[in-house]
């Protein structure tokens, strides 16, 4: 096995670095984020760095890199207090990553990218129309993570909109059915449909198997 110290990762090629670190602990979802800027201009973004933080309240995070240089989707987060989190399938793949170009603030990766932008429940933020998930949240804060510099910005999911099919009697979402895109690195995707869902573990019981 290769072995890598904090010494010798500080010491790597920037890019092997970055790469490493960011593909590291494997395959996550890739969410499209959906901001309206002060003007009314309609932003889009892939994002990696999305967490599951509570279920009640239902809260969600996404992780932003510093913003040391004009990072649009933060700015209009805290403009408006509201942004959208949009599940893409891997039809979308080449679109969704084309979003993570450095776009002027006065060009709308909806439209560059070949999606189209819609409101839900009149929502200060746009959803993608594409999506078989939708999600609108709104800020509730921002935690900065003084090590890096970064900053986990804190959601309250308001309302949740998917397809009749992709969701379960006990309240889980397939997303296999919808074919899921996911994401290693920051350039590497995936498809989500060889899975299985497992009982709940206890110390005397076998596990059982459900395949999805």
């Amino acid at each position: 096995m290769r072995h890598f110290t904090a010494e010798s990762i500080a010491g790597l090629d920037e890019r092997f670095r970055r790469n490493l670190i960011n593909s590291l602990h494997g395959v996550r979802p890739a969410l499209l984020v959906g901001t309206t800027s002060a003007t009314g201009m309609d932003n889009l973004a892939v994002f990696s760095q999305v967490l599951h933080i509570g279920a009640n309240p239902p809260l969600t995070g996404i992780l932003f890199r510093p913003d040391s240089v004009e990072r649009h989707t933060l700015t209009n987060i805290r403009n408006n207090g509201a942004f959208t989190l949009n599940t893409a399938t891997t039809a979308m793949a080449k679109q969704v990553h084309q979003t993570s170009a450095r776009y002027p603030r006065d060009v709308s990766e909806f439209e560059t990218c070949g999606l189209t932008s819609i409101r839900m429940h009149s929502s200060h933020a746009p959803c993608v129309a594409e999506s078989p998930i939708q999600i609108v949240l709104r800020l509730v804060r921002e935690i900065p993570i003084t090590e890096n510099g970064t900053i986990l910005v804190v959601g309250e999911i308001l309302h949740i909109y998917l397809q009749d099919d992709l969701i379960s009697e006990d309240g889980f979402v397939a997303h296999h059915i919808a074919d899921s895109l996911a994401v290693a690195g920051l350039d590497a995707y995936f498809g989500l449909r060889n899975g299985q869902r497992l009982s709940y573990a206890k110390p005397d019981e076998p596990i059982q198997c459900e395949p999805l």
